[in-house]
């Protein structure tokens, strides 16, 4: 029998890295179409106010102050959740933490740091989600990245994390497939989403400031990717074609991509222009966030992804393509028509 997910409105979903960016957002948009919302993250303050917010625009929030590191935190997490609102439907394992630089340069203890939040952080929250979902149905939705297929240079360690995050997710799925668990595994990929992730980055190599490599996306556009995997079981969903288009170009011409990406992957990812001052990376601690988007000056982003769409409304994507064909077709064959009559007026 197929997967049979709760409507969003009757949903308890617990989301790490709620206090800023992807999980901000996913709370937001989650809270306001009706799903109860239990906010995990560092900042107890952050933390707080949002739920706050929720609250007074008629939303159900409450919030529990854990490191996704910590397995312990995250289980008073999930009892938190289930005491306040009586189920547990979708767990998001957003919490993620970077570093910039060449990995040589990046300190073991900073690598350990990233595994510990961005990989092992997701391998608590599900475990945790599975043990409490198998006797109900639910989802597990997991934030990869399209560097989850296809390494960044000087992204190398939150590269690495992320392959582990898809490895673990993949395996993971097929386990409780095998298993009959009526559990949705799905992995998000993001491209590069306009969110706080360099204002929190750990610079290894001194740099005036980092920016985002373009295009970049809506953190918006991931939340609704998210919910939607809330509700309807898919395996991967990705977030912007120019992600994606790096991945496919990794997987078909890896050596060229290498070359592509030593030429520029610099100068895409670094700029003369200082970030905010004042700004500290939130590697080994919580830092104060409340914001889903960066504090990047004049950072342009995309409101819509065609690719995404593509994903959640596959067939209605495929009558708009055939329609747009059929009328090119019709068209370019009245242009030909038109150009025989011509000539034939032209002949006789």
């Amino acid at each position: 029998m197929p997967m049979r997910l709760k409507p969003l409105s009757r949903q308890t979903i617990l989301i790490t890295g709620a206090s800023s960016g992807i999980g901000l957002a996913t709370a937001r948009m989650a809270a306001a179409r009706g799903a109860a919302v239990m906010l995990v993250a560092r900042d107890e303050p952050d933390l707080r106010q949002i739920a706050e917010e929720i609250r007074e625009t008629g939303g159900r929030a409450e919030y529990h102050v854990a490191d996704v590191a910590d397995a312990a935190a995250l289980e008073a997490a999930a009892d938190k959740a289930e005491e306040s609102f009586g189920s547990l439907d979708s767990w998001v394992n957003d919490a993620g933490v970077s570093t910039f630089g060449a990995i040589e340069d990046t300190p073991i203890e900073d690598q350990r740091r990233l595994f510990e939040t961005n990989y092992w952080g997701v391998v608590n929250g599900s475990l945790i989600a599975a043990r409490r979902l198998r006797a109900r149905c639910g989802a597990i939705i997991n934030l990869g990245s399209v560097l989850s297929d296809r390494a960044m240079i000087y992204q190398g360690t939150y590269s690495a994390t992320k392959h582990a995050v898809k490895g673990f997710t993949d395996a993971f799925r097929m386990e409780l497939e095998a298993a009959g668990a009526p559990i949705s595994v799905t992995l998000i990929k993001p491209s590069s989403i306009d969110t706080p992730y360099v204002d929190h980055a750990k610079l290894e190599t001194p740099l005036p400031g980092l920016k985002l490599p373009p295009p970049t996306y809506d953190p918006r556009l991931v939340a609704r990717a998210i919910l939607f995997a809330c509700t309807n079981p898919r395996r991967d969903l990705y977030i912007g074609a120019g992600g994606a288009a790096i991945s496919l170009a990794g997987a078909l011409f890896p050596r060229l991509t290498d070359y592509a990406m030593e030429a520029v992957g610099k100068p895409v990812q670094t700029s003369r222009q200082p970030n905010r001052p004042g700004l500290r990376d939130n590697l080994h601690e919580g830092r104060p966030g409340g914001h889903e988007r960066s504090n990047l000056r004049g950072q342009p982003h995309r409101k819509s992804s065609l690719l995404l769409e593509a994903q959640l409304h596959p067939l209605a994507t495929m009558a708009t393509l055939a329609g747009a064909g059929a009328l090119a077709l019709g068209a370019l064959a009245g242009r030909r028509n038109g150009r025989a009559r011509a000539a034939r007026r032209h002949w006789f």
